[in-house]
């Protein structure tokens, strides 16, 4: 099962990724001034999982990636994929996991580990 992660871009916004239960990111949001307007997109995003669209594309290079929508919202953009059915599974994890993930806060760069 995957993770939601939330944690600050270098602009002191907030983002949250969709990483995969093998560490790889599937999804990053878009930025949020507050922590709160992150979480909640979160919760919305959870619970749309089934109705949200999957907006494929393709790069110049030949790569795939996808955006997810919620109506006319922009929640993520994924991750760029060599072949499009690994963006087919990509989508397919989120579908399946990503209602029942927990969500982890990085966003107060404190360390994890102590000295």
């Amino acid at each position: 099962m995957g993770t939601f992660v939330i944690s600050k871009r270098f602009n002191d916004e907030y983002k949250f990724e969709y990483v995969s239960r093998k560490g790889k990111t599937i999804v990053t949001s878009d930025s949020y001034e507050l922590k709160f307007e992150c979480e909640e997109a979160i919760e919305l995003l959870k619970e749309s999982l089934l109705t949200c669209v999957y907006l494929r594309f393709k790069t110049s290079k030949g790569k795939c990636f996808f955006k997810v929508m919620i109506g006319e919202k922009s929640m993520a953009v994924s991750r760029r994929y060599s072949t499009e059915l690994l963006l087919q599974k990509g989508i397919a994890e989120i579908i399946k996991y990503a209602a029942q993930s927990e969500v982890l806060d990085f966003s107060n760069n404190d360390s994890i580990f102590a000295d």
